[in-house]
């Protein structure tokens, strides 16, 4: 065996805690013990020195050029070596322009805009017809996607205790399911903001097409300049967008929600969140979220405390964003051809290793996603149980 190949055999066998088998350069090897749940076949073997470097691009990269292939399904062999991310190599040093982005508005915009504008046509094949892009709510195991994403959105505004006449204000709002469903539920008067100009346009078509510009209306904004607009209101929400903050930027993101919501108002965070300060995985924040950073849950309570944030309620959702993944992944899987057609076969495997890595993630704790509703400062008439 050649020195490069023992080097690697030795590298990949640390992944030993689900038996697999690896083909590389024409020899099989068993990593683990007993039958091997799947297989993994280098056609090009990555270099050593890249894999010490960022085990996650060394491994993506080869999978998205085609030079790692599969055999048997992408999920629960990602499931297998997320279960044991901690045997990953990140040098951090190398990797510091990567892993260590501008947090500027400039820079933020563009990463943003990166993930978001690459068209609302390719979202729409594979998210439900709400285009929610977050994490859904099985109520039950008959669920199907679409039931999930409006039982989220039911749910978040259930906890926000919304009554007609009132003002919400959508950090991030995405393609403006959320204050859609809002307004004609509750008749609240609703404010999106978005960094996505397709976001934009689309959330335009679809408040007209409902008829409800008089309740509803989207700006282009970095929540930065929220302050600045003077507005205030009795509701804010937040869904999936503090994750393109960045660590250092928390406290001015709270402290702008703090600065447009009335006293005793209510503010529903809902984020992917972390046990520790990561600074993130290398191949996700090189292909997929540009500057994405991960919070930890007691980060975004510590800020909340001192800015008398007042905490309502904390749920985890970790397992339903692990089966909305897969159900993403079952719906992309069907439009292969017309994404591929779209771009071309690199990103379609881009994506599906996107997809599948994420729903492996939260199913093996790496990473989990939190609902919190603060109260600002001092709130005695809100319900006391949740489910009000």
């Amino acid at each position: 065996m050649k020195i490069a190949d023992k080097q690697f055999v030795k590298f990949m066998s640390r992944f030993d805690n689900c038996p697999f088998e690896m083909e590389l350069n024409g020899e099989k090897y068993e990593i683990g013990y007993g039958e091997p749940h799947f297989s993994v076949i280098f056609h090009h073997m990555p270099d050593i020195k890249d894999m010490v470097t960022s085990t996650s691009i060394a491994l993506g990269e080869a999978y998205m050029d085609g030079e790692l292939e599969i055999k048997g399904n992408l999920y629960e062999a990602l499931n297998s070596f997320l279960g044991q991310i901690d045997k990953f190599s990140t040098d951090h040093k190398k990797l510091k322009a990567l892993l260590f982005s501008s947090r500027g508005k400039k820079n933020q915009r563009a990463e943003v805009s990166s993930h978001y504008d690459i068209g609302n046509d390719f979202y729409s094949m594979w998210l439900d017809d709400s285009l929610s892009y977050s994490c859904g709510y099985f109520e039950s195991e008959k669920d199907t996607l679409h039931d999930a994403q409006y039982n989220k959105v039911d749910r978040i505004l259930k906890k926000l205790n919304l009554r007609e006449g009132m003002s919400l204000c959508d950090i991030g709002c995405g393609w403006g399911f959320l204050l859609i469903q809002a307004a004609k539920k509750y008749k609240v008067r609703g404010t999106g903001i978005t960094l996505s100009e397709e976001q934009k346009k689309k959330f335009e078509e679809r408040i007209k097409e409902e008829k409800l510009e008089d309740y509803v209306d989207v700006m282009l904004l970095d929540y930065r300049d929220l302050p600045d607009t003077g507005l205030k209101f009795d509701r804010v929400v937040s869904v999936g967008m503090v994750e393109h903050v960045g660590r250092g930027n928390y406290e001015e993101f709270m402290g702008c929600v703090k600065s447009v919501i009335n006293k005793g108002g209510l503010f529903l965070l809902h984020y992917i969140s972390a046990l520790k300060e990561y600074p993130g995985d290398a191949w996700v924040k090189k292909y997929i979220f540009p500057g994405g950073v991960i919070p930890s849950l007691r980060e975004i309570m510590h800020i909340a405390g001192d800015m008398r944030f007042y905490t309502l309620d904390v749920e985890s959702l970790r397992r339903h964003y692990s089966r909305t993944l897969l159900c993403w992944n079952e719906n992309f899987q069907k439009h292969k051809d017309e994404v591929r057609k779209m771009f071309d076969e690199r990103f379609v495997r881009m994506w599906e290793m996107y997809l599948c890595a994420c729903a492996a993630s939260f199913r093996n704790g790496v990473v989990d996603v939190h609902q919190i509703l603060f109260s600002s400062d001092v709130n005695n008439e809100v319900p006391m149980n949740r489910w009000y």
